[in-house]
């Protein structure tokens, strides 16, 4: 049992874990429901679904899964897949409605076919090929693109390629304050640098721009579990091959996941843990297949979250979830909860996000750089940031098909980092260039014996 002052310590962290996973889950539902053209009750509907198992699986993994405290949620690999198929749909020659079905047959076979591959110790392979330096990479792009996104919301960046000064203005106020209250907070005050942000800046925001909900969708739909609410599986050849391949993209991120939070607990996470983790996040994603939601997937963006915070307690996640769970049951909280300013929410994240960046360059640590080695980072890290800062239209004679992977700087930085590493002996470049500085320092060391 809990004493009362830890556990009111406890609930604080777990406000603060239901804003963070409220801000990464709702706009996947809704952008997921316009993308396909759904009514606003099933859009609704959706929601609801989604936080609902959003925080069970939350759950699930803390107590019987991978038991860190990481957040498990609607991987962001399936929703810039699901939106990219569904805006070249006409190029593919294909309705909204042909697509939704074969994206729910993708969901399911994908997540069955990761499924047995944990179970067949593939995990083994993936392993020998995410080194830490490929994982560097990965949890480095992560970061410029989640920081990108978030910047951009702050500041009211709007399609015209214009600032909302007056927002962006606020965003940095609220930067300083959690700076502030992370930096200088005594005690445990410190590790709610973001709740405090959250409050203070969404009460800023009431003040100078008025209450405004930005999900545009409201709940109260006469129920909300509907079985297979995007039609009858179909089978679209080329989207179930693009969704087998999101599905092993997927299951490199629990790794890289798992092997970060390993660090950061001071624990390393086992063999067991990595499968059970996999078996829970693919088992709920063949569940989202059918009920409409993308698959799950656990986010690496939560080291970043527990590196500013941290709080490291699984009890806090828990009790995060629980509410998350409650707002999903009632839409009334959801549409309460849902009036956090976008540009507050972006603000804060962007704040949390900046830990992750120290995590990537750690998993360098060891590493000799040189004119030569330095390539092994570099060319795949600017590939991706370049390809991530080309607009989406620059893809357009792409093969459809294949847009949603070429035009990923993530995906293809990863891809590059795991061919340099294996192609490439890195080691030889590395001992070439000690030498000159070994002879070097021989020299040096020679001439006061020459002198005496």
């Amino acid at each position: 049992m809990f004493k009362p002052k830890e556990s009111f310590t406890v609930w604080l962290a777990g406000m603060q874990w239901l804003f963070f996973i409220f801000t990464n889950t709702v706009m996947v539902p809704l952008s997921i429901g316009h993308a396909l053209g759904l009514a606003p009750e099933d859009i609704a509907s959706s929601m609801q679904r989604s936080f609902i198992l959003t925080g069970v699986l939350c759950i699930v993994q803390a107590v019987w899964g991978h038991r860190y405290a990481l957040m498990d949620g609607p991987a962001g690999v399936w929703w810039g897949l699901v939106l990219s198929i569904c805006a070249s749909a006409p190029a593919m020659g294909m309705d909204v409605g042909t697509v939704a079905a074969s994206l729910s047959s993708g969901f399911i076979l994908s997540s069955a076919i990761v499924i047995v591959l944990a179970l067949s110790g593939f995990l083994n392979v993936l392993k020998r090929i995410f080194t830490p330096m490929v994982m560097g990479v990965f949890l480095l792009l992560l970061t410029f693109q989640l920081a990108n996104t978030f910047f951009q919301g702050m500041i009211g960046y709007d399609q015209g390629g214009k600032w909302d000064l007056k927002m962006a203005a606020l965003s940095l106020f609220i930067i300083i304050v959690v700076a502030l209250i992370h930096l200088k907070g005594k005690g445990k005050w410190g590790q709610f640098s973001l709740l405090g942000g959250i409050i203070i800046g969404w009460t800023l925001y009431a003040i100078l721009f008025g209450s405004s909900s930005r999900m545009g969708t409201a709940g109260g739909s006469n129920g909300i579990w509907h079985w297979l609410p995007w039609g009858t599986p179909g089978f679209e050849p080329g989207i179930i091959m693009v969704g087998l391949l999101a599905g092993l993209v997927n299951m490199t991120n629990t790794l890289t996941s798992l092997t970060a939070a390993g660090r950061l607990f001071k624990r390393e996470a086992t063999n067991k843990q990595f499968v059970r983790s996999i078996l829970f996040t693919n088992g709920f994603s063949i569940l989202a297949g059918c009920l409409g939601l993308i698959p799950f997937g656990t986010f690496a963006s939560s080291i970043g979250f527990l590196e500013n915070t941290k709080v490291l307690r699984r009890a806090a996640l828990i009790a995060g979830s629980m509410m998350f769970i409650i707002v999903g049951i009632f839409p009334a909280l959801g549409g309460w909860l849902s009036t956090l300013p976008l540009s507050v929410g972006n603000a804060v994240l962007f704040v949390a996000y900046l830990q992750m960046f120290g995590t990537a360059i750690r998993s360098f640590q060891g590493t000799t750089f040189n004119a030569k080695t330095i390539y092994r980072v570099a060319l795949p890290v600017l590939t991706g940031i370049s390809i991530m800062n080309i607009p989406a239209s620059a893809f357009a004679e792409f093969p459809p098909l294949l847009t949603p992977i070429l035009s990923n700087g993530l995906i293809i930085g990863v891809i590059l980092a795991i061919i340099l590493e294996n192609l490439v002996r890195w080691e030889l470049f590395e001992t070439k260039a000690a030498e000159p500085k070994a002879a070097e320092s021989k020299d040096h060391a020679m001439k006061p014996a020459a002198q005496a």
